[in-house]
């Protein structure tokens, strides 16, 4: 009975610092980190540092504290486009799935054997270089801003990066976290974006001087502009944190 009570009180203990990591982050730029033209955030590590230190419970509820910290924020520290972070269909339930399916995809990939799951992750990373690559040639073919250029090529460089530390340093030990952020962040980017579209598309758009009449394509576009430098960041900084608090365990 004690033995239990500990490890609820440690989880718990975990849940707040956690959390309130996440709410430091929201708080001031430490959250934010500029890539080219757009900003990277990076208050969903925190929760899926605890998806896959401790499971499922633990990542959902620093998930929840994220969610509702954005509700807070909104309300507190309003923007043309807050209002759709009052809706906790948006703001919440995205952030709450990020734990619970980071840790799912986690303990999944043990399951399936190192080679399956190397094969998965060179895909990934591949369809994130081949993607990179076309948006370097795009913009180069119409003449786009060059910090689009220059923000593809950065974020190939970090890929690139990830692949020889992954082949050459960390071998088969991480894998299963590479691929469990890299699912982990998308389920933020694609739940808070989807939910977006379904309830505000028009009025979201309109509120960031989009045109109305391309709502889909001006998600789309935010949703890739902002997954990919939010996914490569949230690889380095999760494996680099969970492999070390990993080896010390």
């Amino acid at each position: 009975m004690e033995k239990e009570k500990r490890f609820t009180v440690r989880k718990m203990t975990i849940i707040g610092v956690l959390g309130a990591i996440s709410a430091v982050l929201g708080m001031t730029p430490l959250g934010f980190i500029p890539v080219g033209p757009t900003r990277a955030t990076i208050m969903h590590i925190p929760v899926i540092i605890g998806a896959l230190m401790e499971g499922p419970v633990v990542g959902g509820f620093v998930g929840l504290i994220f969610g509702i910290f954005s509700i807070f924020q909104a309300i507190t520290n309003p923007t043309p486009v807050s209002f759709v972070f009052l809706n906790p269909i948006v703001s919440v339930l995205p952030r709450v799935l990020i734990g619970i399916v980071s840790s799912y995809v986690y303990n999944r990939l043990k399951k399936i054997g190192k080679e399956k799951t190397k094969i998965l992750l060179y895909l990934i990373l591949t369809g994130i270089i081949s993607y990179l690559s076309y948006g370097i040639y795009i913009n180069i073919k119409n003449q786009s801003s060059i910090w689009l250029s220059l923000m593809n090529i950065g974020l190939i460089a970090l890929t690139l990066i990830i692949i020889y530390f992954t082949a050459t340093k960390l071998k088969d030990r991480a894998l299963d976290i590479i691929i469990s952020t890299t699912i982990g962040t998308l389920t933020n980017t694609v739940g808070v974006l989807t939910m977006i579209y379904i309830f505000y598309a028009e009025r979201f758009v309109g509120a960031i001087g989009g045109d109305i009449n391309t709502a889909r394509k001006v998600i789309l576009g935010i949703g890739v502009a902002n997954g990919l430098p939010e996914t490569i960041i949230g690889i380095i900084i999760v494996t680099s944190v969970v492999g070390a608090l990993k080896s010390r365990r």
